[in-house]
Formats: structure tokens, C-alpha cells, sequence
């Protein structure tokens, strides 16, 4: 199964911040409303959330998100 950059984007932010949150995957899936096999598998990059879904869980850490656009190539500069 290949994963997008954004699904992995998607899944590292979630993990990075429910680490500073200093939240377990269960806690933060109990305060989401959804399954810690979820959070597990968002985080790893094998399951693409809804916008809902990962709504639910940043807001769950006190947190919102934002979209931002950029060139298509942006990625190579790096």
C-alpha cells in the first residue's frame, strides 16, 4: 500500500503533538471520540483521516489546522 507525503504529513503531526500534549494513544483517542487502533493507524501513515476525524483530534489537544498551498515542486528545494 503506498501512502501519500500529506496522509504521512497528516499522521506525523498528530504523534508529534500528541507527544507534547503528553497524551497516550488511548487518552487521545477517548477525548476524540474514536478508536485508539485509529490514532495508531493515522499516526503510521496507513489509514488518511477525514477532515472531521482529524478535526476532532487536534482539537481534542487544544490545537486547530491550518492549510496553507504551495508550488507543486516545493519539496525538491529542500
Amino acid at each position: 500500500m503506498s501512502t501519500s507525503r500529506l496522509v504521512s504529513q497528516f499522521g506525523r503531526a498528530v504523534r508529534r503533538q500528541r507527544e507534547l500534549s503528553q497524551l497516550s494513544q488511548r487518552q487521545l483517542a477517548e477525548l476524540a471520540g474514536v478508536s485508539q487502533a485509529s490514532v495508531a493507524r493515522i499516526e503510521r501513515g496507513d489509514r488518511a483521516p477525514s477532515v472531521l476525524v482529524l478535526e476532532r483530534l487536534l482539537a481534542a489537544m487544544d490545537v486547530q489546522l491550518t492549510v496553507a498551498v504551495e508550488p507543486l515542486d516545493a519539496h525538491l528545494d529542500a
